[in-house]
């Protein structure tokens, strides 16, 4: 077992690395201040290969490991959690077209989209359907050689400024196998976007409702086949859960970074904050649960990778963990910066606010210790987390 990183995932992180100094420091503040959708950040990201990581080569993609794409999301996230979590977004409604979409939708939007020229939105979240996905009511008919969906969803990030939604309705009886997945062009007639939502966090990405009022688009707009919607969802669920970990894992970064500057510079009472040991200690507490986190999330994305059978519960349990961690570290940061850290001259507040949606979406930690209890406690798998 080795946990170090070859050359190659080396130079990924490093590239990352400069580019969220470069292109996305300098800017993450203003655009949280003022709700700004970087799409030309974006666009900058999808030219190094950052908007189609694990998408297939046949898409335009790099066809990356899930773990090597986590050194990526990591780097950028330290510095701006909002517009990083947007991109993983992306790369997941992209890797899913990639993947599922016919020849024909994949040409159309494969390239656009993995070279962040076109950006994509995940639309599973319903008003009335939350953490009960397989309850959803969007409904798609098929009538000749067109499907007519009616219907809404809720908290969908980028709605409004993406290109394309990747969309899960149903085509059929009540519960999950009733679930298709369509790629749906995003301004359509009978395409309507609600009000930008005012939010705690997550400024750099809009996030609006969306209803659908007999909508029309081309019978091979269907990803996959009829009644694959749900498994489709969860396949993307999976990665999707690791790349919201990491970017906890890269926010706590950031965070304890400027935790260890603020200590080296900081004197009270004649002496450096670092001098004092009580805070040597909680520094010490913080990275210790910082990496304990990114190498359970890596542990996920390498099962994920390797397709093993107990994936899916290692991505819940790196997601419910991660998250969790992230946002303490993330907030023994701001206290150590005392009174500063609450004032917006500082990263601190920012990293803070954009990191608590993580322990909600993706499924709410909640559901990830329901997924990872069940596991445990299936007659089938008595050796279930070893």
């Amino acid at each position: 077992m080795n946990f170090e990183l070859s050359q190659d995932q080396r130079a990924f992180a490093d590239t990352a690395r400069a580019f969220a100094e470069g292109q996305l420091a300098p800017h993450a503040a203003h655009w949280d201040a003022e709700g700004i959708f970087p799409v030309d950040a974006i666009a900058k990201a999808g030219e190094l290969g950052f908007c189609g990581l694990y998408a297939p080569e046949s898409a335009g993609g790099l066809a990356l490991p899930r773990l090597d794409a986590t050194l990526v999301f990591e780097e950028l996230a330290a510095v701006d959690p909002s517009t990083t979590a947007f991109i993983t977004i992306h790369n997941m409604a992209t890797w899913m077209l990639g993947t599922w979409a016919t020849d024909e939708v994949r040409e159309q939007w494969g390239e656009a989209l993995t070279s962040g020229q076109r950006l994509a939105s995940y639309c599973l979240t319903e008003p009335g359907s939350g953490s009960d996905a397989a309850s959803i009511k969007t409904r798609a008919e098929l009538v000749g050689n067109e499907y007519v969906i009616n219907g809404s969803k809720a908290f969908i990030s980028g709605a409004g400024s993406t290109d394309i939604l990747v969309l899960m309705a149903r085509t059929g009886d009540a519960g999950a196998s009733g679930i298709s997945a369509f790629a749906v062009p995003a301004h359509l007639p009978g395409i309507h976007y609600g009000k930008k939502e005012e939010k705690m966090g997550w400024n750099s990405q809009p996030t609006r409702t969306i209803s659908f009022d007999n909508v029309r688009i081309p019978a091979s707009h269907l990803l996959g086949r009829e009644g694959e919607g749900f498994k489709i969802a969860m396949k993307g669920l999976d990665g999707g859960r690791i790349n919201i970990a990491t970017c906890s894992v890269g926010a706590a970064q950031g965070a304890l970074a400027a935790a260890q500057r603020y200590m080296q510079e900081r004197k009270q009472f004649g002496k450096t904050l670092a001098s004092f040991q009580a805070l040597q200690f909680k520094l010490a507490d913080m990275a210790t649960e910082l990496v304990a986190a990114r190498q359970m999330v890596r542990l996920a994305a390498s099962k994920l990778d390797a397709g093993a059978p107990d994936a899916s519960t290692y991505c819940a349990m790196a997601k419910r963990f991660a998250t969790d961690a992230g946002f303490a570290v993330i907030n023994d940061a701001l206290q150590l910066h005392g009174g500063y850290g609450y004032i917006r001259e500082y990263p601190l507040e920012r990293l803070l606010r954009d990191a608590r949606v993580h322990q909600i979406l993706e499924g709410t930690n909640e559901i990830m210790r329901v997924i990872i209890g069940r596991r445990m406690l299936d007659g089938d798998a008595p050796d279930a987390i070893r």
